[in-house]
């Protein structure tokens, strides 16, 4: 009997220890949820922590290196400062990324939901626009629409919304035909509620951490797909600022001034980077097959 209890109260310490292991976050996962959080914080208060007018030329201190006391990243070409173009263009870019993910979300899941609910002629179709995305270089889509209808905020994040939308569509095209077949969903119909609140209440809750997950993969595409548009010019234009607009312009400056690029460059490549680790975090966390 002592024999059992001593090794009844050896396990527990090393049940105990596991769990604690388990549910400690990776270093690495860490440092990207910081440096995506002080993105965030960067992005909303940008007006406050700015130091000078995006537009501000100071024609005294043209191409002043990184490291001077009243501009830490330098300036440009005419003068203007490094970092509160940086801020600014943070902001930009991170309200593009954003706006296009939600939009893209609540399209495909919308579109999905309709061709798990109608199936046949109205899934057909889904199922084929879904493909017709997917098979069309998007890049390509943009720049055409982009030079023919022009340059605005609102078409721009309105057009990067269409990005991505065919993942969602399936996703929730699959899920909600599986959730649709178990006994719940059907209980709730039986009962008399309509097929939309089923939707909404019950099986959008259930399929709602892989859209999460998919929101994580999609957002720094869309970063990139924004950083390209304004490396050519299509994207965001003067005298608004964006990080892919701030690479386009610092190329011509790269042997003479380098840090006017690098210093976006640096962003947008660490900022997609952590995205993408808490990503693959919370989809190692929020799937119950790799528990």
């Amino acid at each position: 009997m002592s024999e059992l209890s001593i090794s009844d109260s050896a396990v527990v310490p090393a049940v105990n220890a596991q769990k604690r292991k388990k549910k400690r976050i990776p270093l690495l996962v860490m440092l990207s949820l910081v440096w995506f959080a002080a993105m965030i914080i960067i992005a909303i208060a940008a007006d406050w922590i700015r130091p000078y007018s995006i537009t501000a030329m100071d024609l005294k201190s043209r191409l002043v290196m990184p490291g001077h006391p009243q501009h830490w990243l330098g300036t440009d070409e005419v003068g203007r400062d490094v970092l509160s173009r940086l801020i600014e263009s943070i902001r930009v870019s991170l309200l593009i990324a954003f706006g296009a993910t939600i939009i893209s979300t609540l399209l495909g899941t919308t579109v999905g939901f309709l061709a798990a609910n109608f199936r046949k002629t109205v899934e057909q179709v889904v199922l084929t626009l879904a493909d017709f995305q997917a098979a069309l270089p998007f890049l390509i889509l943009a720049l055409s629409v982009l030079a023919f209808f022009g340059n605005s905020m609102m078409l721009l994040v309105c057009l990067m919304g269409l990005y991505g939308w065919e993942r969602y569509a399936r996703i929730a095209r699959g899920l909600a035909i599986s959730a649709s077949s178990q006994g719940y969903a059907a209980a709730v119909t039986q009962l008399g509620a309509k097929q939309s609140w089923v939707y909404l209440r019950h099986i959008l809750p259930n399929i709602a951490s892989t859209l999460i997950v998919s929101m994580t993969l999609t957002f720094p595409e869309i970063i990139l797909l924004e950083s390209s548009l304004s490396f050519l010019g299509l994207g965001v234009q003067p005298p608004k600022s964006s990080l892919g607009n701030m690479v386009g312009y610092g190329r011509e400056y790269l042997t003479t001034a380098p840090w006017i690029m690098l210093a976006p460059a640096f962003v947008i490549m660490f900022t997609t980077l952590s995205i993408s680790i808490l990503g693959d975090w919370l989809r190692d966390k929020l799937d119950p097959t790799i528990r």
